[in-house]
């Protein structure tokens, strides 16, 4: 009790003494208010760039293996690219042959991705990323679909002429109407539209699922050839009771299995999971939090340095205020906490006017960019946790030097 009221005593003194040095005051929350702006914008900005990255690996599907002709990382060596460029894509036939084989797989599905035009009446959108999948990938990739529906496996199986859009493909095409059931023209073929999928967003893993049209695999088999194409996939999700690594043996044997490669070849297909992409995101954003910590860390220390000068300046200023108090009865650790709460409130203050600052940044960023910007709670909780820590630091050797006055010397001094 008797703490809590030296204390509130202590704390009303600080408060006092930063209202009677109100242009002091301002001038010391300078220094500490770009410090903390400038620490907590660049943990912002990292935060905001991590969340938005793992958000879309996560869409990837943490138990999804990807057979595909190109590695996602790069190996011991490197990425040795013109190696992997030799490979031969993976095929529609293949696809046919794992579904028969594999055991531990749950869903299925093959695809690949063309850039076309299409076109509606007189309107018409260049550069459409045109991906025929098989029936199984809203099984896997689970996009919510804002209206009408997936094609079934019928439909799929049948190679009918029916499309999924994207959200921008479907307000570029249909500005003011409503898409399902109207036809669209992809590569000189009328296809119905039957589903669009809810706004996706922007995303640092790739363009999503706004700018797409997906189309039954067996549709374009009529038109191309599917069993060699640059950007095609085998997308399998692994069984509930199974590990992502079992699943991954299993379908490593199988595809050697069907391209016959003899016991000591190399694998001539990649065996893609978004583990891989995480572990190297990991690296890549420490570098990023010890660049800001760097960067910030010299603003900090600034501000640090001027709080702890304006504190020593502010103790000789009342150094006969403080020999009063001691003559008084005041004991050392009221004069030490009376000056240490000054400079800790001096740097909270400071700290709150910095994320104050970075929550606008980041709003102003966010409307420029249009990317998600956000000042999270743990920043928030870093801001202020930054401040008080620099207030202790800043403020000690002032509070510390007050409080060892002696208290005749003091009330001689300020005669």
């Amino acid at each position: 009790m008797i703490f809590f009221r030296i204390f509130k005593e202590s704390f009303l003194f600080a408060l006092h003494a930063l209202r009677v040095n109100m242009l002091r005051t301002v001038l010391s929350l300078l220094g500490i208010t770009i410090g903390i702006f400038t620490i907590i914008s660049v943990f912002t900005v990292v935060d905001s760039l991590e969340r938005s990255v793992r958000s879309s690996l996560s869409s990837l599907g943490n138990d999804v293996i990807y057979v595909q002709k190109m590695p996602w990382g790069g190996g011991p060596d490197g990425y040795e690219w013109w190696k992997y460029f030799q490979r031969p894509n993976p095929g529609y036939s293949e696809f046919e042959k794992l579904e028969k084989r594999l055991k531990k797989a749950d869903y299925m599905v093959f695809g690949f991705a063309m850039r076309k035009t299409v076109k509606r009446g007189l309107n018409s959108i260049d550069n459409v990323t045109v991906q025929p999948v098989s029936h199984d990938f809203q099984q896997v990739w689970k996009y919510d679909l804002e209206a009408g529906r997936f094609f079934s496996p019928l439909e799929s199986k049948s190679g009918s002429p029916i499309a999924v859009l994207g959200k921008d493909v479907a307000k570029g095409l249909f500005p003011n109407e409503d898409p399902i059931g109207q036809e669209i023209k992809v590569m000189g073929r009328k296809v119905r539209v039957v589903g669009v999928y809810e706004k996706q967003g922007q995303s640092l893993a790739g363009e999503g699922a706004d700018s797409y049209v997906l189309l039954p695999v067996n549709f374009i088999r009529g038109l191309i050839n599917v069993e060699d194409q640059n950007e095609s996939f085998i997308m399998v999700k692994t069984k509930p009771g199974y590990e992502v690594a079992e699943m991954k043996d299993e379908l490593r044997g199988a595809m050697r299995a069907i391209r016959r490669l003899k016991p000591k070849a190399d694998d001539n297909f990649a065996l893609n999971e978004s583990s891989l992409l995480s572990s190297g995101l990991d690296a890549i954003f420490s570098i990023l939090s010890i660049a800001g910590w760097i960067i910030g860390g010299f603003s900090i220390l600034v501000g640090g340095f001027g709080i702890a000068n304006i504190m020593f300046v502010s103790v000789r200023e009342r150094t006969n205020q403080i020999g009063i108090q001691k003559s008084l009865g005041a004991k050392n650790y009221f004069i030490l906490m009376q000056f240490l709460l000054e400079s800790i409130v001096l740097c909270l203050i400071g700290g709150i006017f910095g994320l104050i600052l970075v929550y606008g940044l980041m709003l102003i960023l966010g409307s420029v960019s249009g990317f998600a910007f956000g000042l999270s709670l743990q920043n928030i909780v870093q801001g202020v946790s930054i401040s008080v820590l620099i207030g202790i630091i800043s403020g000690y050797l002032p509070a510390y030097s007050a409080s060892r006055l002696d208290p005749v010397e003091a009330i001689r001094t300020g005669v």
